[in-house]
């Protein structure tokens, strides 16, 4: 299990809380919290390590550090609903493929559900879950398509596209996703940002040139501040 983390202390106690004993090995790769985020990664039995800012980076440090033949990505937002340890072992039964959740947001709003219907038309049609759905992947396959490259920004997009529709499995669990950027940024609005974003990659732009444009105005205010 590798979680990326950045001042996650809000979200992190019910992310690990929901993984409980059958997790196994939690390796939190921390971006440079400000935050509780490390002390509350060991009070929860994870192994903390310290990475270069942004999920692609830490992502790839967290899978070099980790010890297991299969590798579930999680972030450290995202609550796993029940059942889904018995998903997961199930599925490591195909070990020539990956598989992702169903995505969820943790909100009663009526917009929220009308996302989570596109995101399903999205990966049904297109092969494309996002990181907030969480992956499970063996460490052969994953070494086999070339590994987690450590872009800060689109890395899941770029790993899933790497492993193809026939290498992908949905899990009948939900990954259930704070909902705090849709509600901040409203949902259209947001959802077109993370379209753009996608535009941008398909046509060559480099993700640390999309990365300004992802976080929006708000969270380069507190960029800025934290830096």
């Amino acid at each position: 299990m590798v979680l990326p983390a950045l001042d996650a202390a809000a979200s992190l106690p019910a992310t690990l809380a929901a993984l409980g004993a059958a997790a196994g090995e939690i390796l939190v790769a921390d971006g440079g919290s400000h935050d509780e985020t490390p002390a509350i990664a060991a009070r929860f039995g994870a192994r903390v390590i310290a990475a270069p800012r942004g999920r692609g980076p830490q992502l790839a440090a967290g899978i070099a550090a980790a010890h297991g033949d299969w590798l579930l990505l999680l972030h450290a937002d995202t609550v796993l609903a029940p059942g889904w340890a018995a998903a997961v072992r199930a599925a490591m039964g195909e070990p020539g493929r990956a598989a992702y959740f169903r995505f969820a947001l943790a909100s009663a709003d009526p917009r929220a559900r009308r996302l989570e219907r596109a995101v399903a038309w999205r990966c049904r049609r297109l092969a494309l879950p996002y990181g907030d759905q969480g992956l499970l992947i063996s460490r052969a396959l994953l070494e086999a398509v070339g590994g987690m490259r450590p872009l800060v920004l689109m890395e899941d997009v770029d790993l899933v596209r790497r492993l193809g529709r026939r290498r992908l499995r949905p899990l009948p669990v939900a990954a259930v996703t704070s909902a705090q950027r849709w509600e901040r940024e409203g949902y259209l609005r947001r959802s077109l940002r993370n379209l753009g974003c996608l535009l941008l990659w398909r046509l060559g732009l480099p993700p640390d040139r999309i990365a300004p444009f992802y976080r929006g105005p708000v969270q380069k205010a507190r960029s800025s501040r934290s830096r």
